[in-house]
């Protein structure tokens, strides 16, 4: 038991503690239909981009006036197709410890600190729109975590359900 600085024990709340079945459960973040969605538009975009290349749009491709021009499109077209990279390694995993999930930036969100969550679905479309875990912490942080994995969207369903009965005790 910690004291507080008058002697008096201080007042803390027990942390959290889920353990995942299996022990550690890892899934893609985005279905395959949405990453194949998102390689279609980059790809058809780029495509696009190429033809109004060719077709002169920009001025006259063969002078480098035209690439000063085009640049901004093709800078546009790169952090698409960056992003959608992204988009297709991004992974979800969860554990004893909490759920962590790669894309554009690397999410962490521990388990022991957690206040609420949510699973955010549509329900008959998660095949297209992966569903988001959303967590807030006791300290007031929060994440939202893309969920395609159908084990894993049982797990978060069971992982929220597990809080609010340890919450409300």
């Amino acid at each position: 038991m910690s004291l507080s600085t008058d002697g008096e024990p201080a007042l803390s709340i027990a942390p959290f503690v889920f353990e995942p079945e299996p022990s550690t459960l890892e899934g893609p973040a985005f279905s395959l239909s949405f990453q194949v969605l998102v390689a279609v538009l980059v790809i058809g975009l780029g495509a696009w981009l190429i033809g109004l290349w060719v077709a002169d749009k920009f001025g006259d491709h063969t002078q480098l006036e035209s690439l000063r021009t085009a640049g901004w499109f093709i800078l546009a077209w790169l952090l698409l197709a960056w992003t959608g990279w992204q988009v297709r390694n991004s992974r979800t995993r969860m554990d004893a410890s909490g759920l962590d999930q790669t894309w554009i930036w690397h999410k962490h969100m521990s388990m022991d600190n957690l206040a609420y969550s949510q699973l955010i679905r549509i329900r008959g479309l998660e095949w297209l729109i992966a569903p988001r875990f959303y967590l807030r912490t006791l300290d007031g942080k929060f994440a939202v975590f893309y969920i395609a994995d159908p084990s894993l969207q049982r797990e978060c369903e069971r992982l929220g359900q597990a809080l609010q009965a340890f919450r409300q005790t």
